[in-house]
């Protein structure tokens, strides 16, 4: 038996043989899920782009090409060869070279110019600079957090490239155990909602996927994930798989290395963004709450540089046994739903955690296409008989009419509302109505992370929706870049308040926390104003108490207890969540193609997913399983 060393060397010469011999291929390295070939030659690799193709193949890898560190044009004459080849209309605005990866970033306003038609222009870059280039688009409202990612990604280019040699080792590494097993264990989010977290295994993998946490809980125990569960060991974790930002899903990802975790993290490149900028967010208001504080700032950036961002339908090599595929979940911003093939594809799973059905301003709805499927995981949030929400439209009009009444009487608007998705989501409604004239002229104020979080929507429309994306690339219309919307600086609120009739949309959505918890208590006591909660309000919240009526709270402040009187309006609208209602889950599974032969409920508290369960059995007769956190189910 071959160790692991000596087989990646077979396959390391195998792939030099097979290629021509003017490539001059000076090196070969296993950079995470890819097959990095250093050349000093490449541009016959280029130019026979189809014997690459076959190689990678017939050997079933990724493979990229990368010139070799003494071919490669020194930098100001590249980025100078950079700027003759590119068109004017591209609008570069900088240009970052990584040594390590032998790559340079180019940052444009229209990425698509840079490109070129079927990638000439880019072909043509990396033929006279011998620099690997990659194009990210500049963000059209600058977002300090995707600057940080990147100056991140650029000083520690080496220990990036470190983290992506050890990680290649082990994907690439030969597969020992040829028994077919696949497991699939409970750690958190089954049967309740909340810090999702769930481990797959075969013989030769174990995968987390979303290492979520309880943010309304307490309770530590109640907070993270089962790990102290017997399946899970940290040194046997091969990667981590994160379907989207939201901390109930990504919260506790930095705290796997904080104990000694250093394999890679698999996201696309908007939830990377999002859940970093939720992360550090996360951290700094229990530090100065003075609540639990389960990571540091150094742990995010270790997660940063282990991070592997792929793209919606980019098939990727998790290990020798488990590819990935990303699909489009429709929930938020790059919220993915997974198809995990495995064993050769002898099963396929899906996971889809969070997902919307039916499209809405912001994202187009989630897919329901795949190759093969035999088990599907999926959400039943609102799988109750009587989760059933109002039609988009009609929660539109509601809103536009509350905002309307309050303001021409003399008030403010408070709207909490998660920083991610849904605030994004009642931008463009605004934005809509405002420009129909049927929403009245009136500043609204985006405080705590929104704005932040619109300057990574705007940097990433591709995975806006097809509506969104013409208006942005055909009609040249931003409706994040609308006049009524102005971000809010922390010295700005009193004056705020003070001043005239106004929208505020502030986190948090559940009144746990955050700027929208201050807000709420200046507002409260004035019956000209109003709240409208536009989300799920979790048992136990002060958003809960008073989206159910409550008219007295207590609150302490300078170390005193205070009664506040609750006379402002009080509203709630589902029609904008993110989440499928029952009848969106159960269209969404009439209309998977192919069926699954089996359903696995989790994210949902237990009566809806037994309820859900037995409407999908009973309609479509395929069995659904509807486990506890800690149960282990066998597929195979």
């Amino acid at each position: 038996m071959y160790s692991r060393e000596l087989a990646i060397d077979h396959l390391k010469a195998d792939l030099i043989n097979a290629l021509p011999p003017n490539a001059q291929i000076s090196n070969v390295e296993f950079e995470g899920p890819f097959v990095v070939l250093y050349s000093l030659n490449p541009t016959v690799l280029m130019e026979n782009g189809d014997v690459v193709k076959s190689l990678a193949k017939t050997l079933r890898k990724r493979i990229v090409i990368r010139s070799d560190v003494s071919v490669r044009r020194e930098k100001e004459e590249a980025k100078a060869r950079i700027r003759e080849i590119v068109p004017e209309n591209a609008e570069i605005t900088n240009i970052i070279f990584d040594d390590e990866l032998g790559e340079v970033v180019i940052e444009a306003k229209k990425p698509g110019a840079v490109i070129g038609r079927s990638g000439t222009t880019l072909r043509e870059i990396a033929r006279e600079i011998s620099w690997r280039p990659k194009v990210v688009r500049s963000p059209p409202i600058q977002s300090q957090l995707i600057n940080t990612i990147r100056y991140t990604l650029t000083k520690d280019s080496d220990k990036r490239k470190n983290a992506l040699l050890n990680i290649g080792k082990r994907i690439h590494r030969p597969r020992v155990i040829r028994d077919n097993f696949i497991r699939l264990t409970g750690l958190g989010g089954f049967s309740e909602v909340g810090r999702s977290c769930m481990l797959l295994e075969t013989a030769e993998t174990k995968i987390l996927i979303d290492t979520g946490l309880n943010v309304g809980a307490r309770d530590p125990g109640e907070m993270f994930p089962y790990f102290s569960a017997p399946e899970f060991d940290i040194a046997q974790l091969d990667a981590v798989v994160i379907t989207h930002a939201h901390l109930d899903h990504s919260g506790l990802v930095p705290y796997l290395y904080k104990w000694g975790y250093r394999g890679p993290v698999y996201v696309n490149d908007a939830t990377l963004s999002l859940m970093t900028l939720l992360q550090k967010d996360y951290i700094e208001v229990a530090e100065r709450e003075n609540k639990l504080v389960p990571y540091s700032q150094k742990n995010i950036r270790d997660m940063i540089l282990h991070t592997i961002t792929r793209r919606y339908g980019e098939v990727t090599d998790l290990s020798d046994d488990v590819r990935l595929t990303m699909t489009p979940a429709g929930h938020i911003l790059g919220s993915s739903i997974l198809h995990l093939h495995i064993g050769d594809g002898k099963y396929n799973l899906a996971v889809a955690n969070d997902f919307k059905g039916k499209r809405s301003r912001l994202l187009d709805r989630a897919n329901t296409r795949f190759p093969r499927l035999e088990t599907i995981i999926m959400e039943s949030t609102y799988g109750g008989p009587r989760d059933v929400m109002p039609r988009r439209e009609d929660a539109e009009i509601q809103l536009v009419k509350i905002i309307n009444q309050t303001i021409r009487r003399g008030g403010k608007v408070l709207i909490p509302t998660l920083a991610v998705g849904r605030a994004q989501e009642l931008m463009i409604v605004l934005a809509h109505y405002y420009k129909r004239r049927q929403l009245v002229k009136v500043p609204i104020y985006l405080d705590g992370l929104i704005a932040e979080a619109v300057a990574i929507h705007s940097c990433h429309p591709e995975y806006l929706s097809s509506y969104l994306q013409d208006q942005i690339f055909n009609e040249g219309q931003n409706p994040f870049l609308a006049e009524i919307f102005h971000p809010v600086k922390q010295n700005e609120r009193t004056g705020l308040l003070r001043g005239e009739p106004a929208v505020i949309l502030a986190t948090s959505g559940m009144l746990t926390g955050g700027n929208s918890v201050d807000y709420f208590k200046r507002m409260a006591e004035d019956a000209r104003n109003s709240i409208v909660f536009v989300s799920y309000q979790a048992e136990g919240t002060l958003g809960r108490r008073i989206a159910s009526g409550v008219k007295e709270i207590r609150s302490i402040e300078d170390g005193r207890m205070k009664m506040m009187r609750v006379n402002m309006d009080i509203h709630q609208i589902d029609g904008f969540s993110g989440h499928s209602d029952r009848g969106e889950i159960m269209n969404f599974f009439r209309e998977l193609n192919p069926k699954p032969e089996q359903v696995i409920l989790m994210h949902g508290l237990r009566n809806k997913s037994q309820s859900l369960a037995q409407s999908l059995s009973k309609r479509y007769h395929v069995k659904v399983k509807v486990p506890y956190n800690l149960e282990t189910l066998r597929f195979k």
